[in-house]
């Protein structure tokens, strides 16, 4: 099934995002371009629309726009729950679980081992293989093949690193409420030896899951390469609750060392805006990056909710979209190698579009005006805006009679934010309406947005995309006005392009 429109029924079921039929949905896990198709496994629980019953689901796309959804991948049974982690392809089946036909896919996943088990409250690393190409999994009967008798050990994301000198792999875990980052090789993918231990470092708020480790080339290669350790936090985000932070430094096939640990001596909160997020925003977590992708791009992915109303949110018969997929790339920025990301894809070229709207420049003096014609549900929005003497400058998108979710630069705060307070409905969880903010600073005097806005969610891709913000909305289906405004004086806008979906 491919993405739809919304329902009657479903007011919020995005059309730009996967989402699962009727059930709940959680981590990416498994990313892996494999046979033509990416595919994307992800936390589910098949017998309802809140946590728990934790197995991987699964769906595939071709373009990561357009999404088949499989049934249950690997599933939990009476013995564990299959909690996050990783697939790679074993090419050369150094795993032994192949055939003279048919390469493995190897996917690592925590056992979270339930009452009545040996190991029960433990979580270990265990191995499940494919020989379809990732459609249906038996489980290797000598799992686990990592116990450290851990009950906060998980997330395996797994890689081949390779030097001049030697080629193994390594996986990447953790030690949730140490803040610790934990890593080991492997020849054979079963039989693992500790390699080394990053952490703890700048946010500690809440626990670390979910890591990766990877190497970007800088400015394109023009400035060697780096390694990106990304460690997702909950809770302690920018703005409260969920999030995703990186580390850049270098790797040496044993011990990842960071160069971008904030050591001044402040508080953890004083320090959050100097540390490096993913993103700014409530409802982009748990993001990992895809294998085996063509043409060496890195794509990554998260779930985008927040453990603080994560199954409150009011969705049904499903619960939680995932993010647009991304790309990203190392680039510097203030002297220091930054990621910067984009989305993996242009739906316009992908999907077509209903309506297009145009407007190369317009002055605006402390007034709001609506844009006939160019309001939508689902839309990509992109615009300069420079400020003159407004104090704040943005757009409203979903407007309507009594709401409309406000994106804007506060000029003086050098911030970026979407102010989501009235943007429809917002009562299901205390923390859920919210003012969020990133720092941003003008590129030659202006702001560039692009801003993907579907059915129930906001993507902002600010300055190129070295700052984003994404966030959940659920405003009435019919509150579809866009508009400009400038608080405080005059601001111009200009190059704005309005596309609009279905």
């Amino acid at each position: 099934m491919t993405a739809s429109t919304a329902s009657t029924a479903e007011k919020y079921r995005p059309s730009l995002h996967f989402s699962a039929q009727d059930t709940w949905v959680n981590d990416p896990n498994g990313l892996i371009y494999h046979d033509g198709l990416y595919h994307l496994y992800y936390q589910n629980n098949p017998f309802g629309n809140v946590w728990g019953n934790m197995s991987w689901g699964h769906a595939t796309s071709p373009d990561l726009l357009s999404w088949t959804r499989h049934p249950v991948a690997i599933a939990c049974d009476e013995n564990e729950d299959i909690f996050s982690g990783s697939i790679v392809f074993d090419k050369e089946n150094t795993s032994g679980f192949g055939t003279s036909e048919s390469a493995p896919l190897i996917a690592f996943y925590t056992s979270a081992y339930k009452p009545g088990n040996a190991r029960h409250g433990i979580q270990a690393q265990s191995v499940a293989y494919s020989l379809d190409g990732g459609y249906s999994w038996s489980k290797h009967s000598g799992n686990p093949v990592i116990d450290r008798n851990s009950p906060e050990f998980r997330d395996p994301k797994v890689f081949r690193y390779s030097s001049a000198e030697t080629s193994y792999w390594v996986m990447v875990t953790v030690e949730a409420q140490d803040h610790q980052v934990v890593l080991y090789k492997s020849e054979n993918l079963l039989d693992w030896q500790y390699l080394s231990t990053f952490g703890p470092a700048n946010a500690t708020s809440g626990v670390w899951e979910c890591p990766d480790l990877f190497e970007l080339p800088v400015d394109g290669g023009a400035n060697g390469s780096k390694w990106v350790l990304v460690v997702n936090l909950n809770p302690g985000g920018p703005n409260n609750g969920s999030a995703g932070q990186y580390f850049v430094g270098q790797f040496d096939g044993t011990t990842f060392t960071s160069e971008s640990t904030v050591t001044e001596g402040r508080s953890d909160n004083e320090r959050l805006n100097d540390y490096q997020w993913l993103d700014w925003g409530r409802d982009y977590y748990a993001a990992v990056s895809f294998g085996d992708v063509p043409d060496g791009r890195r794509l990554m992915i998260s779930w985008m909710n927040n453990w603080e109303y994560a199954n409150q949110i009011p969705t049904s018969p499903w619960r939680s979209p995932m993010s647009l997929a991304r790309e990203v790339t190392l680039q510097t920025i203030d002297g220091a190698p930054r990621l910067v990301q984009k989305p993996a894809f242009d739906p316009k070229n992908e999907l077509g579009s209903t309506q297009n709207f145009g407007l190369d420049s317009v002055q605006l003096d402390d007034e709001v005006r609506v844009l006939d014609q160019a309001g939508g549900a689902v839309q990509r929005i992109e615009l300069s805006v420079t400020p003159g003497t407004a104090n704040e400058v943005g757009l409203v998108v979903r407007g309507g009679q009594a709401e409309g979710t406000r994106i804007g630069v506060n000029v003086e705060q050098s911030a970026l934010f979407v102010d989501r307070r009235n943007s429809g409905e917002s009562d299901f969880h205390e923390s859920f309406a919210s003012l969020d903010k990133a720092p941003i600073l003008p590129l030659n005097g202006s702001y560039e947005l692009t801003i993907f806005v579907d059915h129930c969610s906001v993507e902002i891709f600010a300055q190129g995309g070295s700052v984003t913000i994404t966030d959940l909305i659920f405003p009435s289906p019919e509150s579809i006005d866009l508009s400009l405004y400038a608080t405080g004086g005059s601001a111009q806008f200009s190059n704005v392009d309005v596309v609009r979906f279905y």
